[in-house]
């Protein structure tokens, strides 16, 4: 009997502790894709408001955040508020968001969709020709890219995702 209830208590916290790292590991969203094997990047490079071309290397050795997003997007506009939050998040020590517009907005568009929401935290940058949307092959506004220190992609998000939920920050934690 007692190896019976030995047995039971090894498989019942087996379960438990699986089930609860596997919660923190992967948050339970429909739309993350996260890779098997993470994906190189190499050569990219976006423009700030000043016209100046910003290559992602300028921030390896951080957890980098990419979302592309545009002025006409309603899920980019639910959205961003949250991203900003997400950059000045105490938990986190080297975490680099990077939104770009990739609606073909100008500057003082951008500028103004910002104001409107309130986003002081994140800087403006652009995909004037198109070269990320391309590269990236995205599918839909708004697509968030994590990029983990090594420069590779490690997973993805196509749609709105709140980055104010806890599983998401506890998710990107494993990565700062």
């Amino acid at each position: 009997m007692k190896l019976l209830t030995l047995k039971f208590i090894l498989i019942f916290t087996y379960l438990i502790s699986s089930s609860s790292s596997y919660a923190i590991q992967q948050p339970n969203l429909k739309n993350l894709v996260i890779h098997k094997d993470a994906k190189k990047l190499e050569k990219i490079n976006f423009i700030n408001i000043n016209n100046e071309i910003i290559d992602l290397n300028k921030f390896k050795n951080s957890l980098i955040i990419i979302n592309f997003w545009a002025t006409w997007c309603a899920p980019c506009i639910e959205e961003m508020p949250s991203l900003n939050r997400l950059q000045t998040n105490p938990v986190f020590n080297n975490l680099q968001i990077i939104p770009i517009n990739v609606g073909r907005d100008n500057v003082e568009n951008s500028k103004n969709f910002y104001k409107k929401l309130k986003i002081n935290n994140l800087e403006i940058y652009f995909d004037k020709n198109v070269e990320l949307s391309n590269k990236f092959l995205l599918r839909g506004l708004p697509t968030t890219v994590f990029i983990n220190k090594e420069g590779e992609e490690f997973a993805r998000i196509i749609g709105f995702v709140n980055f104010d939920d806890k599983k998401i920050i506890k998710w990107l934690q494993k990565y700062d």
